[in-house]
């Protein structure tokens, strides 16, 4: 029999081996996104069901090229590839979505946003809904995060463009979204992002007399991204697939690690970072493999709030479109990048090869890099390159 353990014994060892009572302040962590993160965790807040996706597998999308047909189930278009058979393809192309040749034995996605200089362009809109895709318009947050955003703006975000969307083109128009979020750093903070955003939707749909599921298509962000040693982004963007494949999202793309210079060959081993993944931990196929860790469950609930009060708060302003007209986003974004930029300038932040190990000497300032009356984005090393 083993003996009873109990976490004051745990607490009492931890102390011995950092030679100080006050543990917290050693191993309790800040973060810029305001969500308290304790050395240990014994419970979950509240138990949370399994959040269900809309693939039984997650997709592994490729940027399409000759030669990857038969490694390749997913496609990412920007033109046209009339040989594809049995796959599943996701128009990024608004010129090629309006003439490319819907085969039956294919799957198609719309990944063209409708949202055009701080408002919905209602004719794309409607053009993309006339069209026989399972899903025809994206929300796309990713930019959001590549310039800056919190997890907790992100989320919003994506709340307010889905009830825009939805208040001019009626409530069925929530069932024929996809969702594109950037995945970041953050490893398990990531992983709490795309399944809050599970519960966020499922919410919104609510208020519309609906229970449904979003569709989520997510890619590596851009930016943790670095010009010199281009070989770290490798591993940067390997723990954003597995946060994202673990989070249960329904598509994958892995942006070409090579920031600059892409080549066929980068394109396809970023892909097949993804193959690697899926091959040999198999956690593409799993509901929601995070379920059960208090930790996660935590930080899940957290930003699920955080961002429902958040968008709450938009919402009583006005409308998404009108608080990108006002300015309102850019400067909320802006805020945030400041601070995190600030972070890694002071090393809270790490970088390899950027800011530590070696430590380069800074290039750009933070002024030069941001404008508080521009969602654009930014790298973090180009304050370094």
């Amino acid at each position: 029999m083993f003996a009873t353990v109990t976490l004051q014994d745990w607490e009492n060892l931890v102390k011995k081996q950092l030679k100080t009572d006050d543990i917290y302040a050693i191993l309790s962590k800040e973060n810029l996104e305001g969500i308290p993160v304790k050395p240990y965790y014994d419970k979950s807040p509240k138990s949370l069901k399994n959040l269900p996706k809309v693939e039984e597998s997650t997709h592994l999308v490729a940027k399409h090229q000759e030669g990857l047909e038969e490694d390749a189930y997913a496609f990412l278009l920007d033109n046209n590839a009339e040989t594809l058979s049995d796959k599943t393809i996701f128009v990024a192309n608004k010129d090629l979505a309006g003439h490319i040749r819907l085969s039956e034995e294919n799957r198609y996605f719309s990944l063209i946003d409708v949202f055009v200089n701080n408002e919905i362009n209602k004719q794309l809109a409607e053009e993309l809904l006339s069209k026989n895709f399972e899903k025809n318009i994206c929300v796309d947050v990713s930019l959001y995060q590549n310039a800056g955003a919190s997890i907790t703006q992100q989320l919003a975000f994506a709340l307010g463009k889905a009830k825009d969307l939805a208040e001019v083109f009626g409530a069925e128009i929530l069932d024929k979204l996809i969702f594109k979020f950037a995945v970041g750093a953050n490893y398990f903070f990531e992983i709490g992002k795309i399944r809050a955003f599970k519960l966020l939707f499922n919410q919104l749909a609510k208020e519309f007399n609906l229970d449904l599921i979003p569709y989520i298509f997510a890619e590596t962000s851009l930016r943790n991204k670095a010009k010199n040693d281009e070989e770290n982004n490798l591993i940067r963007s390997t723990l954003e697939i597995a946060a994202a494949m673990i989070a249960g999202s329904d598509a994958f793309f892995a942006n070409d690690f090579k920031v600059q210079h892409s080549t066929e060959l980068s394109e396809e081993i970023s892909f097949k970072q993804q193959v690697v993944l899926a091959y040999e931990s198999i956690i593409n196929v799993f509901e929601d493999a995070a379920n059960g860790s208090y930790y996660v469950e935590e930080v899940t609930q957290q930003f699920a709030e955080n961002a429902w009060k958040l968008f709450v708060e938009l919402d009583n302003s006005g409308s998404f479109s009108e608080n990108l007209k006002s300015g309102k986003i850019a400067e909320l974004i802006y805020n945030q990048a400041i601070a995190e930029q600030n972070w890694v300038e002071e090393g809270k932040i790490k970088l390899i090869g950027v800011n530590l190990y070696p430590k380069l000497e800074k290039t750009k300032s933070v002024e030069q890099l941001y404008n508080s009356q521009e969602i654009k984005p930014v790298r973090w090393a180009e304050m370094f390159e």
